[in-house]
């Protein structure tokens, strides 16, 4: 299991391991059911303090990304519908974030052209197509033509 962390990162250590598992849980590379590494061996691993695991892995359970076994370990939870949740409110940010910017006058192409660089720098993959199908429907939505045309 990759997990880089950045030390010149403002955010606590634990936020930047609970993040990086939760997206690797969305994009499927940690598979339902699958268990994770023990505390002492992600921590031994990333060479950090076993708090700092236990508390990311508190933090996920508390998200419901993960189950905990009595004796057995941490486990991936089923994340499909909190995958479909996430999906839907970030469909809802970058469609209010679409109008604001026809607002301020930038037109459809600017819009699809500064999401997809905002795409291209995450780990897109296989969402692509659908990704890029989110975004038209999603420029649709907020009737964004030439610039001129504002809420």
């Amino acid at each position: 299991m990759l997990i880089e962390l950045d030390y010149k990162d403002r955010r606590p250590i634990y936020e930047q391991v609970t993040e990086k598992l939760a997206s690797m849980m969305m994009l499927g590379v940690l598979e339902e059911n699958s268990q994770l590494p023990s505390v002492r061996a992600m921590a031994v691993a990333l060479s950090i303090n076993p708090n700092t695991i236990q508390r990311a892995y508190a933090e996920l359970e508390r998200q419901g990304y993960i189950y905990s076994v009595k004796g057995k370990g941490s486990f991936v939870a089923d994340t499909s519908k909190l995958r479909q949740f996430r999906l839907k409110e970030a469909r809802n940010r970058l469609t209010e974030a679409a109008r604001e910017a026809a607002r301020l006058g930038m037109v459809k192409d600017e819009i699809i052209k500064a999401v997809t660089e905002g795409a291209a720098g995450e780990n897109c993959g296989e969402n692509q197509e659908e990704t890029g199908k989110a975004l038209e429907t999603a420029a649709r939505d907020v009737n964004v033509t030439g610039g001129n045309e504002h809420d």
